[in-house]
């Protein structure tokens, strides 16, 4: 089963290569690891997608707790999250598939980042199955190049009905 943790650490040198040091030794693999800045500059968050049962998880996640660079450590399984990942892909089109692909690129809500004589570079965020449908579907058209980052991922936050009737009026 897939797990997304989330670990909020210190931002200093040497974090990543001690959260990944961590797996190696203990024979974790990664599927994707994401990390990026907070809004407080003495932190950075990696969002750290892992394949394994529930025991295995969580020994990852009681593992990465006991780092002292690790501030917190959230594991989202039975959570209702938000995860995104970003693809960048550059598609082979000739002028005469041009209107097919910037139509199949308006389909799934991607953008147009980049456009050639021989080429279009389209952006699309979404889920991991919104990711590998839009490449499946550029597949005949033929793939110059990709690069996609890892998944990033909060917990939704819940409001009660008073929260909301309060944010309403303001």
């Amino acid at each position: 089963m897939k797990h997304i943790l989330s670990a909020l650490v210190l931002n200093k040198p040497g974090v990543l290569a001690h959260v990944a040091g961590m797996f190696a030794a203990r024979a974790f693999n990664i599927d994707s690891l994401v990390v990026g800045r907070t809004d407080d500059p003495t932190l950075s968050r990696m969002t750290i997608v892992v394949i394994g049962d529930d025991r295995m998880v969580e020994q990852v996640r009681k593992q990465l707790a006991k780092i002292v660079s690790v501030v917190k450590v959230q594991d989202f399984a039975g959570q209702d999250v938000v995860a995104r990942n970003l693809l960048l892909i550059s598609i082979a089109c000739p002028a005469e598939k041009r209107h097919e692909i910037l139509a199949l690129v308006e389909m799934f809500q991607a953008k147009v980042v980049d456009i050639g004589a021989k080429f279009v570079m389209a952006e699309v965020s979404g889920p991991e199955s919104k990711i590998e449908a839009f490449i499946e579907s550029c597949r005949p058209y033929g793939i110059k190049n990709m690069a996609r980052t890892g998944t990033v991922a909060m917990a939704r936050q819940t409001q009660t009905r008073s929260e909301v009737s309060n944010d309403n009026s303001k």
